[in-house]
């Protein structure tokens, strides 16, 4: 008798421990966010491709789409650059839940800094949001194709809700007004973790 009790019992602890393997086997995975590639027929398409084979590097979900037109509406007042955040906001609206799009141009772009209103910049991501821009216009020409992929995956940390780095060489390291893309590596480990948190599968 005390033997069938002992078996009974250690029948049903080798149940309830498959079923939990079971279960921690089966729980669902955070869905994984994919970044589109969004160039404007301005830019030439060896750089779109080259922010695409790097992109690929470190992340695995990325697509790259067709050209399309550059709005010239975005132009600001005194016609001289364009805006930033007017392409943001019109890639955002053709951005679909679960995909981060980045916008490539070779136009000059600005945004508003404190009094300066039309302040020159490489890059540009809302902080959180759905879409990012970069542009080659400030970039050096001779690491021209490297810079873009630096400044559009910082842009794109932006989109996720990081801040600017005080790590020096990570991606997330505020320009200042300057172009310092030559000194940043990769994602510094704390800015790796809220990437993760957010559903980025880094490599």
């Amino acid at each position: 008798m005390k033997i069938s009790v002992l078996i009974f019992f250690g029948v049903a602890f080798l149940i309830s421990c498959n079923n939990q393997r079971v279960q921690k086997k089966s729980a669902p995975d955070k869905k994984n966010v994919i970044i589109s590639i969004q160039p404007f027929d301005d830019l030439p398409a060896s750089y779109a491709n080259a922010v695409y084979t790097s992109l690929k590097e470190i992340y695995s979900s990325i697509e790259l789409k067709k050209p399309i037109p550059f709005p010239n509406a975005a132009l600001n007042i005194n016609r001289t650059r364009y805006r930033a955040d007017s392409l943001i906001r019109m890639l955002s609206n053709h951005t679909a839940d679960g995909y981060l799009t980045i916008g490539l141009t070779t136009k000059d772009i600005s945004t508003t800094k404190g009094a300066v209103l039309d302040w020159g910049i490489m890059g540009l991501g809302f902080c959180p949001g759905k879409a990012c821009i970069a542009s080659t216009f400030r970039l050096h020409k001779e690491q021209r194709l490297s810079e873009l992929f630096k400044v559009a995956i910082h842009e794109l940390g932006h989109t996720q809700g990081l801040k600017h780095c005080i790590v020096k060489t990570c991606f997330m390291r505020d320009a200042e007004g300057k172009n310092q893309t030559n000194e940043e590596k990769e994602f510094c480990l704390d800015c790796k973790k809220v990437l993760v948190a957010a559903g980025w599968k880094l490599k």
